[in-house]
């Protein structure tokens, strides 16, 4: 069995080569208000990175080098990731989101062998050439100027004259695959290190957890989902919409492409089920989505209140579950909206923290005392009982083993076990009387007083109850172990235009209401802000606390 995860793409094209891999928006909006699709089928795709990989490999890049991805999401993004991979190529996949300052850092750490990607890109990297003095292999998604490398079309015209005995480069379940950054939320951004075998872990978990199958349609509202779509033989449906801004999406643009294309399966972040939530209570639609049968939400959790109106609008019997894990490690668990709704969402409003479910397959975990210093070795730690607030350690197949950007965070990240690692998670909670895991927080936002510690998640689910909330944000101002807490209040956008007078009387009511909670009774600074909390761009929910205790610092 070739064990390059790429090969998977050629198994599904041998199998179902006429069917849609990925469909993707062309042109303006037609005369019937409907948007016409650019189609591609498994087995172009499959030809067109098989042209990518010979192309590179006749050019003289070789197995191993690292070269950047610096394309927007789309079919072109797919095929080029397909095809790198095919090449052996260790694949650099960065958030452009992540500010520039971030971006052009981690780029330089990532010592890259070369660029793949538009002019644009290209044109900055040639200005900053002296900070990727390695970089000379770079290809040009589209016109080039006077930057030298190649072009796609170059490569890919190059291909059809060179004979290679193989379509793809043998790998093992060991050799690097791709090195994909954090989002940086809590931190600086790592690199962290995947391998073919960390994908395949998460490509066969997901399909069997899950249960999909061949034949399914996704809309793609998360872009890096495609390239699992791709593997698992499932038609990538990209909606007309900015993947970097998931909570301004147009929900009637969804609307008409799972219509034209009766998508079964759709993957988005919960800002945006928020987003087609209030837009379906608002226009009166009824189930905009009939033929919707599993709905997949990651990035933070989805309030058991948000689970049970967008029930209403997919297929009666529909899954709606939400992934938990991070970007070293992931998938760890996952809860259906059933068992939120009916069981553990009535707790997290009271405080009890978030039930992100039960662990996949050959996932280990455990809650252990908190520390902010490295941990060299698992005797080292101390495990919790369950039901106390700790933090989490994972181990298993799908997860990382390492950053090789920002390496000096391995010491901090990572515990050895032997010949196993596990990875630190950073996230704070607890293990119920079934394992499931309690999410209460990130442990480097937890703020400490003189007297006792608070979690963001609990104390937060007392404010957001509010019928005026959308979501808050506890932060510490001051020195840790000496902090005072301060809530900062978003509201929905229903009530986003209140005067001065309104907002200092629902201050009141949120003092109040976190003064009858053990949780927050101690809380007496709330600020209703006019402006949104920032967040991170990839799921659009990750507050930066951290930038919030920042600013009302200074």
């Amino acid at each position: 069995m070739e064990l390059n995860v790429a090969a998977r793409l050629k198994t599904v094209a041998s199998l179902m080569p006429s069917a849609v891999a990925i469909a993707e928006p062309n042109g303006p909006v037609q005369s019937d208000g409907l948007r016409s699709y650019r189609a591609m089928t498994f087995q172009e795709l499959d030809r067109r990175s098989d042209s990518i990989a010979k192309g590179l490999l006749a050019w003289g890049v070789k197995p191993g080098m690292r070269l950047v991805m610096l394309v927007p999401f789309g079919g072109q993004f797919i095929e080029l990731v397909f095809g790198l991979l095919k090449a052996g190529v260790i694949v650099v996949l960065i958030d452009p989101g992540m500010g520039r300052k971030h971006l052009v850092r981690c780029l330089a750490e990532s010592n890259p062998d070369g660029f793949v990607g538009i002019p644009k890109a290209q044109a900055i990297r040639c200005v900053l050439r002296r900070r990727f003095p390695r970089a000379v292999w770079n290809v040009t998604v589209g016109r080039r100027w006077f930057w030298g490398g190649k072009t796609l079309k170059q490569i890919i015209e190059s291909a059809q004259s060179v004979k290679l005995d193989a379509s793809i480069v043998s790998r093992t379940m060991k050799d690097p695959a791709a090195i994909i950054f954090t989002t940086g939320s809590t931190g600086p951004p790592k690199g962290v290190l995947y391998t073919h075998g960390t994908f395949h872990s998460q490509i066969d978990r997901i399909r069997e957890r899950y249960d999909i199958h061949r034949g399914s349609k996704d809309l793609a509202c998360f872009p890096l989902f495609g390239l699992f779509d791709a593997v698992m033989g499932v038609t990538t449906v990209i909606p007309d919409m900015d993947p970097t801004r998931p909570a301004d999406v147009n929900p009637q643009r969804l609307v008409e492409a799972a219509s034209q294309w009766e998508i079964d399966q759709a993957f988005g972040s919960p800002a945006l089920w928020n987003r087609v939530v209030r837009w379906a209570e608002s226009e009166g639609v009824e189930r905009p989505f009939p033929t919707l049968k599993r709905v997949l939400s990651a990035g933070a959790p989805v309030p058991a209140s948000t689970l049970q109106r967008l029930r209403g609008l997919v297929h009666e019997e529909a899954d709606i579950v939400t992934p938990y894990g991070a970007t070293e490690a992931l998938p760890l668990a996952s809860i259906e909206s059933r068992e939120v709704i009916a069981e553990t969402g009535p707790a997290s409003v009271k405080g009890k923290g978030t039930c992100v479910g039960s662990r996949f397959e050959g996932v280990q975990w455990r809650v252990i005392e908190i520390s902010d210093d490295p941990i060299n070795d698992l005797c080292e730690t101390v495990e919790c009982e369950r039901g106390k607030i700790g933090e989490l350690l994972v181990t298993g197949p799908m997860v990382t083993r390492e950053y090789v950007v920002r390496a000096d965070q391995n010491k901090v990240h990572k515990v050895t076990d032997g010949d196993r690692v596990w990875h630190r998670m950073g996230d704070v909670g607890y293990l119920d009387s079934r394992d499931r895991f309690w999410f209460c927080g990130r442990k480097a936002q937890r703020v400490t007083t003189s007297d006792r510690t608070l979690f963001t998640i609990p104390c937060e689910a007392i404010f957001n109850s509010h019928p005026k909330v959308y979501r808050s944000a506890l932060i510490g101002i001051g020195e840790k172990g000496k902090q005072s807490p301060l809530v900062l209040v978003e509201l929905l956008p229903d009530f986003l235009a209140i005067n001065d007078l309104q907002r200092e009387e629902l201050t009141k009511e949120l003092l109040d209401l976190a003064s009858r909670n053990p949780l927050t009774r101690r809380i007496e600074r709330v600020v209703v802000r006019k402006d949104p909390l920032p967040v991170d761009i990839r799921h659009n929910s990750k507050i930066f606390r951290e930038q919030l205790a920042a600013e009302y610092s200074a």
